[in-house]
């Protein structure tokens, strides 16, 4: 248990840095491209998200099981041979895809409102079938627990693609439009990731067996898995269209509605999704333990990791709720110099929660086997999510998408903790969730206050500061005094002390 909560905290730190660096790349595109800009080129990326989900998503998360499930039998043979069963089957899907894509690409670019988005769209789809079976060698990682190995190529291609398109953007003075080099920035980077991953998997050791008898394991597991990441992939390419067309509908201008869908998906979201690096780095951790735990039948470890791993996510979102609720504004000056923005991250702040927990209890139920019930769950949610987006935006504009995604995250949250607690027999978490809001609820009305007494007397950048220095003693004292957070228990198992040797 010891070494999970050390491997836990080294892939958290790699996370941390790679969506640290992500975030302010994202910064930076935002201040260079603009609100519209980045609405292209987010509706560009979200497109292609759906053909990437189409042909390798699902089969990362079902080969780290079933390398788990050969490992818990001590095959080797059945290992390798699994992982070249799912590079046949990704690359069966997007090679064929590619060359179709670019055979009909006329047709396809009626698509997109904006022909801008198509010219980014055909730059990222030169690295479909790289980025696929990257994605493969990354699942064979974590099934592996290679753990450091997969945290630092996802980290070497965020840098590749932050490096590349900082040049880009600001040193290559040439008639290529911005956006356009963004996109050769991130065709780049899934070039590189995949070379290192190739390179790394040989080296060490990897062998490539006949694939004989894992075709039909693999497809039955990853399918549902894909169906629901190709469905979101879907969804968010057709709230990219639907929401601006909705917006134009009511009234504004096609300018204006590009913009609110960059200020949503460009600048709010990213920040909601900071906890997203630190649950990831727990189901990265946990995944492989689960599904071995499951196989082999340990019921009660199973549950202790699960409650574990629920509360952790609970902490998380629990710490970083006040921040977000109380300098939300602020921070939307800071980063994106739009206070639209600031605004959207305040009101939205308490969707932190349902994400959070949706992140973690999909990646648990996926490794217990249940692809076919989180396929459920997700499309439940986003049936509520479109029908914000169609009905709302007359009334509530921007406010209609964050409205959907709470009712989204909402839905397939609660749904997923329902059949965690059949799965598992119970939840431990009640009672942890209740501490926690009696801890939250008096930092942000001290915050609140705090807040508003500095900015009485001094500017918003100082104030901001004070303000956040102020919301994280007050949980250094409130959430220990709770018995939320262990400090000296944390340090000890991440940085556990040597014993003295004894002659």
């Amino acid at each position: 248990m010891q070494n999970l909560y050390r491997t836990a905290a080294v892939v958290t730190v790699f996370s941390a840095l790679e969506h640290g660096l992500g975030f302010l790349y994202r910064i930076i595109l935002s201040r260079i491209l603009g609100p519209e800009g980045l609405g292209v080129y987010q509706v560009s990326l979200t497109v292609f998200a759906v053909f990437l989900t189409m042909t390798s998503s699902g089969l990362p998360i079902t080969l780290s099981r079933i390398i788990s499930k050969h490992r818990a039998r001590g095959s080797r043979r059945g290992e390798q041979a699994a992982t070249s069963a799912a590079i046949a089957l990704t690359l069966l899907f997007s090679v064929p895809l590619t060359l179709l894509l670019f055979l009909f690409r006329a047709p396809f670019s009626r698509v997109f409102s904006d022909p801008r988005c198509a010219d980014l769209f055909y730059i990222l789809l030169f690295g479909l079938s790289f980025t696929s079976v990257y994605a493969i060698l990354r699942g064979c990682f974590w099934g592996n627990k290679r753990f450091f190995a997969y945290s630092l190529v996802e980290l070497a291609e965020e840098i590749v693609m932050i490096v590349v398109g900082v040049f880009l953007l600001l040193f290559l003075h040439s008639g290529i439009a911005d956006v356009n080099l963004a996109a050769i920035a991130v065709l780049v980077s899934y070039l590189c990731s995949f070379a290192i991953a190739t390179v790394y998997f040989f080296i060490r050791g990897g062998k490539l067996r006949s694939p004989r008898g894992e075709f039909l394991p693999l497809l039955k597991s990853s399918l549902p898995v894909t169906a629901m990441r190709t469905s979101s992939s879907l969804v968010n390419s057709f709230i990219s269209v639907l929401f601006p067309m909705r917006l134009t509908a009511a009234g504004v201008s096609s300018a204006k509605a590009m913009s609110e869908y960059g200020v949503v998906y460009g600048m709010v979201m990213p920040v909601l999704m900071i906890p997203s690096s630190l649950i990831g780095s727990i189901a990265l951790v946990l995944v492989p333990e689960l599904s071995e735990c499951y196989y082999k039948k340990e019921k009660e470890k199973l549950s202790a990791l699960v409650g574990k791993a629920l509360n952790g996510t609970l902490l998380i979102a629990g710490m970083l709720i006040p921040f977000f609720i109380v300098c939300g504004e602020d921070v939307g000056v800071l980063l994106y110099s739009n206070a639209a923005s600031g605004k959207l991250i305040s009101q939205c702040a308490l969707i932190l929660l349902p994400i959070s927990l949706t992140l973690i209890s999909t990646s648990i139920l996926n490794s217990l086997g249940c692809e076919r019930q989180t396929l459920l769950f997700f499309l439940f949610g986003a049936a509520a999510m479109l029908a914000c987006t169609w009905f709302l935006p007359k009334y509530l504009g921007s406010g209609a998408l964050c409205l959907g995604m709470a009712c989204d995250y909402t839905i397939s949250s609660g749904c997923s903790l329902f059949l965690l607690k059949k799965k598992t027999g119970r939840l431990r978490s009640g009672k942890f969730l209740l501490k926690l809001s009696a801890a939250v609820l008096p930092v942000l009305g001290a915050g609140f206050l705090v807040r508003k007494g500095l900015m009485l007397v001094m500017s918003y950048l100082p104030a901001m500061a004070l303000t956040i220095l102020f919301l994280g003693a007050a949980e250094l004292v409130l959430f220990p005094a709770l018995k939320l957070l262990d400090v000296r228990t944390l340090l000890a198992r991440f940085f556990p002390r040597r014993r003295k040797r004894t002659d």
